[in-house]
């Protein structure tokens, strides 16, 4: 098996991150890198840092020049990091050693690598938001046209009360258009640009640091901290938080897909489904299933993020490799679960007839609670509750529905009303209406 199934040949297609994967690549890595050190060289011609011919010079270069990342791979082993062997190459493709000496003048090899994985998470954000407007918008149709379907609400796995498919399918999309609602703040504060020098003093700067931090950061169309951010990782975390926030409001929704679609139970349609290798009458919850596993990655390296955002002193090599080894694996799993997401809303359906012999079986008790509250208006409250549970134990012992023993006991009931799930599902129609209204506003595709 490959060392990550987003890259592997053979996995590739079932764990598919698109877009993000070119993203996390090394050469989009360096193609990144390379556009801080040019936004880096053209604020500091402006403020006079450097020569400005200097700095046309370089910004020149860094779109005509392409390094390729295996240069890299002897001098980071090195290093420890990329960037001394970046500027060394690009220096040298530059031929001009009288500008090429004002690349990279005054950052630090960590202002390079956050300014330009933030250009990146920037761009990975966007494709997530996309995919999770599509399935927000498709839970939104679900909700609107199937708001008044009945079907049994499960506790514990097991019959509680009568709901209906489009409140379900609300609170499968209430989360996501949750997360959609923080990305405006989630990009303000944490897409930030760093240049704070070697030890995150902007010393090489001198007086003109905050105004090239200021001038880089507004090149680069990222925000700026006002400060160093180099053992703070609190952006890095909340951005990586609020990916597997995605991982797991699309891991809730298959993991319902899953118990939904079991022999026996069958609620739903997934609109494509897996084959299974020895057993043909089998359609198997695949897209649901990636859904869940992604969501469990995401949650363990969140975990091992968090502790190595506690980096040491002004900077911490060992806590930051911890971070390059987790943070693209949460990238990846969040746009790969984005993408699966949007495919699975796109062909979900409700299996009305199974959803209404669901509600039929068990004897009618998936009403007790609604029995006991009728009775409850002609006797005190723990009298009807004890009531209703000797019926229910009656019902269960004579295999008599819960609605005969009713009229035969409380003939003054309205028993049609008190056993029609039409008509005790609350307010859930009224919540799929209000998330479909929500979602119908959303922009977007």
């Amino acid at each position: 098996m490959a060392g990550s199934v987003f890259d592997s040949q053979i996995y590739s297609d079932l764990f598919s991150s698109g877009e993000a994967s070119r993203l996390f690549s090394d050469s989009a890595e360096v193609r990144a890198m390379l556009l801080v050190e040019g936004a880096l060289a053209k604020a500091q011609g402006v403020a006079g840092v450097i020569p400005q011919e200097s700095a046309a010079a370089i910004g020149r270069a860094v779109v005509e020049i392409a390094v390729d990342p295996g240069v890299l791979k002897r001098p980071t082993g090195q290093n420890g990091v990329p960037v001394p062997g970046l500027v060394a190459a690009f220096r040298e493709e530059m031929k001009a050693p009288e500008h090429a000496q004002y690349v990279h003048w005054g950052a630090t090899s960590q202002d390079i690598m956050d300014s330009a994985l933030m250009l990146r998470l920037r761009q990975v954000l966007a494709l997530v938001e996309k995919d999770l407007t599509a399935s927000v918008k498709a839970l939104g149709v679900l909700s609107k046209t199937h708001a008044e379907l009945p079907m049994a609400a499960r506790t514990y796995g097991q019959h509680a009360t009568p709901t209906s498919f489009g409140a379900v399918a609300a609170g499968w999309g209430a989360p996501l258009l949750g997360l959609l609602e923080e990305l405006p703040g989630l990009r303000r504060s944490c897409l930030l640009v760093s240049l704070s020098g070697a030890a995150g003093t902007s010393s090489a700067l001198g007086p003109q640091g905050a105004e090239v931090r200021a001038a880089v950061a507004k090149g680069l169309a990222l925000s700026d901290p006002g400060c160093s951010w180099h053992t703070d990782r609190t952006p890095v975390l909340q951005i990586a938080n609020w990916l597997v926030r995605v991982n797991l409001s699309l891991g809730k929704l298959g993991d319902d897909c899953i118990a939904l679609v079991q022999s026996g139970i069958g609620e739903v349609y997934l609109g494509g489904a897996g084959a299974s290798s020895t057993m043909p009458q089998k359609q198997n919850p695949v897209a649901p299933s990636v859904l869940v596993a992604l969501a469990r990655q995401g949650s363990g390296l969140l975990s091992v993020l968090q502790g190595a955002s506690m980096q040491r002193h002004q900077r911490d090599g060992a806590a930051w490799f911890t971070e390059w080894m987790c943070l693209p694996q949460i990238v990846l799993g969040a746009a790969s679960a984005a993408m699966a997401g949007k495919a699975l809303c796109a062909g979900l359906a409700p299996n009305a007839a199974a959803m209404a012999s669901s509600l039929s079986d068990g004897l009618g008790m998936i009403h007790a609670e609604a029995l006991s509250f009728a009775l409850a208006a002609e006797m005190p409250r723990p009298d009807a509750q004890d009531a209703v549970k000797m019926l229910c134990q009656e019902a269960q012992s004579t295999q008599n529905s819960l609605q005969e023993l009713v009229a035969r006991d409380h003939p003054g009931l309205d028993a049609a009303a008190l056993f029609d799930p039409a008509r005790q599902m609350g307010q859930a129609p009224w919540d799929a209406l209000q998330f479909a209204r929500k979602a119908e506003e959303l922009g977007g595709e």
